[in-house]
């Protein structure tokens, strides 16, 4: 379900100890592999883009009609939602550290519930 933090050379240095999820890998990559800014992965994530499939887009080189893939990402993201850029741009980094600290905090609110429950009279069973 998770890799670990060390296959992207990337990120390491900025999330040591967190793990990325499976699914997060793939965009990873392609921000790497085809120099994508992190608002371009926004939006590319927010079409519903596959980034297994970036290279067929990314050929303008071979096919001149076609865009840059950045270009292409952004005018298909300004057709679809009529904004040249989302409001808030979140890194991948940024949500991947955001769904570790939301999950530290369930954690540490179920370990409180049990806590909680230990300290309390338990019911006696009846038959």
């Amino acid at each position: 379900m998770y890799a670990p933090m060390g296959t992207l050379e990337a990120s390491r240095s900025i999330m040591s100890k967190t793990r990325i999820p499976q699914k997060l890998l793939p965009w990873f990559e392609a921000r790497k592999k085809y120099r994508l800014s992190h608002a371009q992965i926004q939006m590319a994530r927010e079409l519903g883009l596959n980034p297994k499939k970036f290279g067929g887009l990314a050929n303008h080189h071979q096919e001149p009609w076609k865009l840059p893939l950045p270009s292409f990402i952004e005018e298909i993201y300004l057709k679809r939602f009529g904004v040249e850029r989302p409001a808030e741009v979140i890194s991948l980094e940024d949500l991947v550290g955001r769904d570790h600290a939301k999950r530290e905090g369930k954690r540490e609110a179920k370990r409180q519930r049990v806590a909680e429950a230990g300290e309390s009279p338990q019911r006696s069973e009846q038959p």
